[in-house]
């Protein structure tokens, strides 16, 4: 294996000059950004990509008037949504609905609110409501409004049923002061809850990574820890699950601001960090609010890693994909996915079928691609296009059901209330 320390990276012209401000303009739709002065630049039309002018995809508000946030999340043959919005233009309380599909993402059952009584979102694309499932047991956690705009604690709620009726749990925080953000959540094969946010709670004034477990299905939690005390503070962090049931955690460090690695084989009680998923040594004093993909896969009774990566490194910005055949100790040399991309999420279906998915920045705005390897490393076929820039997609998802893969993002062409849309493919 090679690290991409030792690997002279292609520079490329338009992305070298354009990357860093667009990163900016669009965190500051979303969410708002803080950063050094960028350079002036001139967005440039994509033509590396094949486009399709039609694609045909699904969209639904299921039940709301517009979508802002949402989570997908597969157990077994289900595929379970958590979407987030409010229900009429006037109404700015954000309502929570749950729905599930059987068949691979054409149908979805009729989405049932999580009950009113409980303290709304602030859960925007990039710090999204989260969900996990095992069998009938779900939990969903969120942050809500705190004594600051934009900050507050999480709210954790937990279904014994499929779903059909929502209980609140207790919050996986040690309390509900500060901010609490950047949630992710999974279940392990034995049934255990994780969670992981960020955090400031000794007020050192930046964030750290936090972890938590539930053992009864989120009722309540064990005592959170610190993974890392000192991460940056607007990234979106990622779990994923080996198939030996060992926790990996990737999320966005302090200084370089790359994408680092954590994982624990024990269920969460002890936590090693083997590695920086691409070690580009970026050097960077903001915030790029961009997380990364991680999915796991069994070959041939080993455990291979594939992860979405981003960078704004002056020599070589972009999206990257990465595989590590080592559990994660070291990776291949970073193989860049799309033109001027951000916001990547990834899928595996065995070792030849990995695909992944991002927004592209183009002159209209952002536009989502995927793309496929049918040899599991670093060869990629030609992207293709799943939206137009002016339909405003962003923040693509992407899962494998029994089916395929399922791609889900939010879009809101010409200023319209959002939308979930969804595409499947092979």
């Amino acid at each position: 294996m090679c690290s991409v320390a030792n690997v002279v990276l292609p520079k490329r012209s338009a992305r070298l000059s354009v990357l860093i401000i667009l990163i900016c303009l669009s965190s500051l739709m979303i969410f708002g950004c803080s950063m050094n002065p960028p350079h002036e630049v001139k967005v440039t039309e994509n033509k590396s990509s094949e486009s399709i002018k039609n694609a045909v995809y699904s969209k639904s508000t299921f039940g709301l008037y517009d979508i802002s946030t949402f989570d997908v999340y597969v157990d077994g043959q289900i595929i379970h949504v958590l979407a987030g919005g409010k229900q009429s233009s006037d109404d700015q309380h954000i309502v929570i609905r749950y729905t599930r599909s059987e068949d691979g993402g054409d149908r979805w059952e009729n989405s049932v609110a999580i009950d009113d009584g409980f303290p709304t979102t602030i859960a925007s694309r990039g710090n999204d409501i989260q969900l996990a499932v095992n069998g009938k047991y779900l939990v969903a956690l969120w942050q809500t409004e705190g004594e600051l705009p934009g900050m507050g604690p999480m709210v954790s709620a937990y279904s014994s049923d499929n779903g059909k009726t929502w209980r609140r749990g207790l919050n996986p925080a040690a309390n509900n002061d500060g901010s609490q953000a950047h949630i992710d959540l999974i279940v392990d094969q034995h049934g255990n809850f994780h969670v992981i946010w960020l955090e400031d709670p000794d007020e050192n004034g930046y964030q750290g990574l936090r972890y938590s477990r539930s053992t009864n299905h989120g009722k309540q939690w064990r005592q959170p820890v610190t993974l890392d005390e000192s991460t940056c503070s607007c990234c979106w962090n990622t779990f994923a699950l080996s198939p030996d049931n060992k926790l990996n955690i990737l999320y966005r460090d302090m200084t370089p601001r790359d994408m680092s690695l954590i994982q624990s084989s024990d269920a969460g009680l002890t936590w090693q960090r083997p590695s920086t998923v691409g070690d580009f040594q970026w050097q960077f004093n903001g915030c790029p609010h961009v997380g990364g993909g991680l999915k796991t896969v069994e070959v041939n009774g080993a455990v291979q890693l594939h992860s979405v990566v981003w960078t704004g490194v002056q020599e070589s910005p972009g999206l990257y994909h990465l595989y590590s055949d080592e559990d994660g100790q070291r990776w291949s040399v970073p193989e860049n996915l799309g033109n001027v991309a951000i916001n990547g999420d990834v899928a595996v279906r065995g070792r030849h079928n990995v695909a992944a998915i991002w927004n592209e920045m183009e002159a209209e705005g952002l536009s989502i691609f995927y793309a496929k390897s049918e040899n599991g490393d670093s060869t990629w076929l030609t992207p293709h296009r799943l939206t137009q820039a002016e339909n405003a997609a962003t923040h693509p998802r992407l899962v494998a059901t029994k089916h395929g893969f399922l791609a889900m993002w939010t879009e809101k062409p010409n200023m319209q209330p959002g939308q979930l849309a969804w595409q499947t493919f092979k």
